[in-house]
């Protein structure tokens, strides 16, 4: 262990648990509090904010935005190894600002107003192995490498990484491109070594979600800038059990950035990805509660193979749990039917595997789903499906 990992590891701590669990009980830090889910809904006085009407630009969009309190890149991804086998796999980079822009240091060795963290997983039948790891910045430093900052996002030519995890454009690619990606991240070391090497190549557009990029997540107004990459087409190496397997499939990237992402009175959300076997995707989310009767906020996007992006509303869709199963000592709904019936969408979706729930810092559950016809029951597709404050 170096040296700077251990004079930053309190620091890290400190911020992870005052910041991202604020105001969560000790028994259950996904509980609900005065501020939302882990902190999401607490005043942001300082921040930008997102709002309607805000142009989004690349490639510089794909790079951080240090003003806004909270940050991500979030790769999931349906894959099969070469005996056909299931396997799912996340990659995720987060960034929470500790304080407004007109508070922040001097940029010094010591000083950090960026807390950064990662996390990965593989999942493949009743396996799923996690890792974190968390890192610190300033957000007046400058970056054109990975050596000036341990975790950073750069927009031409796009990397993120957070140490040796990196998520960045091949080499032979154009310096605006976002089209063809490498993903690198291994946790461990001998037998119980794991992670992967990927190769991502976009098949379609980037998707702008809700108005042209903002996406509403409370009655009252909240959101976020929202955009997706939902085409891309994934190749490459997974090390899992100490053996050495190619994989191939279909991957889903969200990126989002908030000052208040939620109603302080919104205690978690249920969020759908899905591709269907005919081309079209589906981006769909619940945010519980956060009205004066306690009613949930939907929203989502339905696509075409072509990219076509049709908002839905909060009437649009009607979000039902079908049956739960008992995940780290609690009870997490793993079967739901989705209605979209304006368009005569009639799924049902669940989770293969229930086991799926990230140890993490912050713990959610995130795992693989298959969609079936509610009706007749015919297979339509594949996709992941994220539930936070069980």
């Amino acid at each position: 262990m170096s040296i700077r990992r251990r004079l930053n590891l309190p620091l890290l701590l400190i911020a992870t648990v005052a910041l991202m669990l604020q105001g969560c009980g000790d028994e259950d830090v996904t509980s609900a509090s005065s501020a939302g889910f882990a902190g999401l809904g607490q005043d942001a006085d300082g921040f930008q904010h997102a709002v309607p009407n805000q142009l989004l630009t690349f490639p510089t969009d794909h790079s951080a935005h240090p003003d806004y309190r909270i940050e991500w890149w979030y790769l999931t991804a349906n894959l099969e190894d070469e005996s056909g086998e299931p396997l799912g796999l996340q990659w995720t980079l987060f960034r929470q600002a500790l304080m407004p822009p007109n508070e922040r240091p001097e940029p010094t060795p010591w000083a950090a107003d960026q807390l950064w963290m990662a996390h990965m997983a593989i999942s493949q039948g009743e396996q799923h192995y996690v890792a974190e790891r968390f890192g610190r910045s300033h957000s007046q430093a400058p970056l054109s490498t990975p050596q000036d900052s341990q975790a950073g996002v750069i927009a031409s030519p796009f990397h993120a990484w957070l140490d040796d995890w990196q998520l960045k454009a091949n080499e032979q690619a154009d310096s605006s491109d976002f089209n063809s990606l490498t993903l690198t991240a291994y946790s461990g070391e001998g037998a119980s070594r794991f992670g992967y090497t990927l190769e991502l190549t976009a098949e379609g557009p980037l998707v702008l979600h809700g108005d042209k990029g903002f996406s509403q997540k409370a009655a009252n107004g909240q959101g976020s800038m929202y955009y997706s990459q939902p085409f891309w087409q994934i190749e490459g190496d997974v090390t899992l059990n100490g053996e050495t397997k190619t994989v191939s499939g279909r991957g889903w990237l969200d990126r989002e950035w908030s000052s208040q992402l939620l109603d302080a009175r919104q205690s978690g959300w249920d969020w759908f990805s899905i591709h269907f076997d005919d081309g079209h995707k589906l981006m769909a989310f619940q945010l519980r509660g956060g009205s004066a009767q306690n009613a949930d906020y939907r929203s989502g996007t339905l696509i075409t193979p072509e990219g076509r992006a049709t908002p839905l509303a909060n009437n649009d869709i009607t979000l039902t749990p079908l049956a739960s199963s008992a995940v780290a000592g609690r009870e997490v709904p793993t079967q739901w039917r989705l209605e979209i019936p304006s368009v005569e969408i009639d799924l049902n979706i669940e989770a293969p595997h229930a086991n799926r729930w990230m140890t993490t810092s912050v713990p959610y559950w995130e795992g693989e789903v298959v969609v079936n016809d509610r009706a007749s029951g015919e297979p339509l597709g594949e996709g992941y499906l994220e539930m936070t404050g069980y």
